[in-house]
């Protein structure tokens, strides 16, 4: 869609990720991300926590899988996603307040404070080449990929070290 509101944040989990699946059988991923701008008060020489932004992120099918697979509560991540409009609501306590909810289109671990490791989920059967799954023009029997990124150990071809 034109004209969306595209942000990134980073913030920590609240919670485990909460996967579900659609009546339809498609993956849907929740996650609430907190974060907490910190300034530098000269006078008393000490870091001040501000208030706490909260934002409810969702992803669907395949990252949402790999987010509930990978992802724990605490988890510093990096979000990059699609900003919906706030919804209002009233507390329990009968205040009226606004959550902030992200489409999420990319998501991962902050490697500020932690160290992570990567590993590349192949594709299932039926998976075209499109990354939404169009199968219609890929080819019926595929030959494995030579591709040095997808396989970091295998060689990528049959040619020596340039250099």
């Amino acid at each position: 869609m034109a004209n969306e509101l595209t942000v990134t944040i980073v913030g920590n989990l609240a919670d485990d990720p909460e996967l579900r699946y659609t009546q339809g059988g498609i993956a849907v991923v929740s996650v609430r991300v907190g974060s907490t701008p910190r300034t530098f008060n000269r006078q008393t020489n000490a870091w001040d926590d501000g208030e706490t932004v909260w934002v409810r992120c969702t992803a669907w099918r395949e990252l949402a899988e790999n987010v509930a697979q990978t992802l724990t509560k605490g988890s510093r991540v990096i979000v990059t996603g699609r900003l919906k409009a706030p919804s209002a609501y009233q507390s329990a306590q009968g205040e009226a307040r606004a959550s902030l909810e992200l489409d999420i289109d990319e998501i991962g671990p902050s490697l500020r404070y932690a160290t992570a490791s990567v590993t590349r989920r192949a594709r299932e059967a039926g998976e075209g080449a499109a990354p939404w799954g169009n199968s219609d023009s890929a080819p019926a029997a595929k030959a494995p990929a030579v591709d040095g990124w997808a396989n970091p150990g295998a060689p990528a071809g049959a040619d020596d070290t340039p250099f």
